[in-house]
């Protein structure tokens, strides 16, 4: 049963705006929400692919799975963006050619000058989470004279090396569990990379998920788990059954092309992205089995960024973080994006 109930309401002076607008030659969807719309840009990248949370189901409410965002849009006029063939911006009609990496990250550049141009800005702020931070990372590191700052939830650096690494803790995990079946499936399909195809690569995804690689469970009844980014479409009223379809079933068989397998196996940011020349700021859970802690420091450690770079841990927080962490990352967004 679906049910709508919002956590705020901006006043008239503000915006809250849900938008359909040609990007790529797509018509692609767009929340903006603000109490000040004179108030800088904060542009927020979603992860999945086709995962749309924070994206246009967050109207009105609160949570966003790695961030609260009542107090944000007080500060920033926050956009939340559902990519192409995901949630508001699925269509049939999308050619399955188009879902690739680089069209992914064009589309983000005219989300960006959209933004720009509709609020007459010379930069604005880029926040990204997850797969969101392969598209948001090279827009950054490609054109710093957009971006005032760029931050990093669960930053991955590289796709192929973070299977390796999961690739090991999934082998570790059965072991300790005696899952026999598990043990035999990783063992037949072998270490990453897998550039064979779709089926090679959703079995190492088929048991990240049975051993809940993305969540973290404190044992407050606040952690997050799959249904609570399934819990925020199912409250938006903005969103249909069908819109909710279409992110997890058929956004996610879209998204998943020949093509889109081979751009996240060879993508490698460690010598791709080297340098920044904005100010950027990495968030990871601590508890984090899903994109490794130890690439993200790694990573972090190697980075040029001579406008100043900072790596924050959320210590209740897997992939998927903790409302308490949440509300935490808020504030750290606030006061790191107000002071630059």
């Amino acid at each position: 049963m679906k049910f709508s109930k919002e956590d705020f309401k901006i006043s008239e002076s503000g915006i809250s705006s849900l938008e359909s607008i040609m990007i790529g030659g797509v018509k692609q969807s767009i929340l903006i929400q603000s109490e000040n719309p004179k108030n800088p840009v904060l542009l927020f990248i979603h992860g999945g692919p086709s995962m749309p949370v924070p994206g246009v189901a967050n109207r009105g409410l609160d949570y966003a799975l790695v961030t609260t965002t009542k107090e944000l849009i007080k500060h920033f006029t926050v956009v939340f963006w559902d990519q192409r063939g995901t949630g508001k911006s699925y269509s049939k009609d999308i050619p399955k050619e188009t879902m690739h990496l680089k069209q992914f990250i064009s589309d983000g550049l005219e989300v960006t000058e959209y933004l720009r141009n509709r609020f007459k800005k010379e930069k604005i702020h880029l926040v990204a989470h997850s797969w969101g931070t392969v598209i948001g990372l090279p827009l950054a590191s490609q054109h710093p004279d957009k971006y005032y700052t760029y931050t990093g939830f669960s930053q991955i650096p590289s796709w192929v090396e973070n299977d390796k690494l999961s690739y090991k803790w999934l082998l570790k995990t059965a072991k300790e569990n005696n899952d026999k079946k598990a043990l035999r499936e990783l063992t037949e399909v072998g270490a990453p990379p897998y550039l064979e195809g779709f089926e090679q690569w959703a079995k190492i995804r088929k048991w990240q998920f049975k051993y809940k690689s993305m969540f973290y469970d404190a044992g407050d009844k606040k952690s997050a788990t799959f249904f609570s980014g399934l819990k925020i479409m199912l409250r938006s009223k903005d969103y249909s059954f069908i819109d909710i379809y279409n992110s997890l079933v058929r956004g996610f068989k879209l998204s998943y092309s020949e093509k889109m397998l081979e751009d996240i196996n060879t993508f490698d940011f460690f010598k791709e992205v080297p340098l920044l020349q904005l100010p950027v700021l990495f968030i990871h859970g601590g508890k984090e089995k899903h994109v490794m802690p130890e690439l993200i420091q790694r990573y972090y450690e190697q980075l040029d960024a001579p406008e100043g770079k900072q790596l924050l841990w959320s210590d209740k927080s897997s992939h998927a973080f903790h409302i308490d962490d949440a509300r935490e990352n808020e504030q750290r967004l606030i006061t790191h994006l107000t002071r630059k």
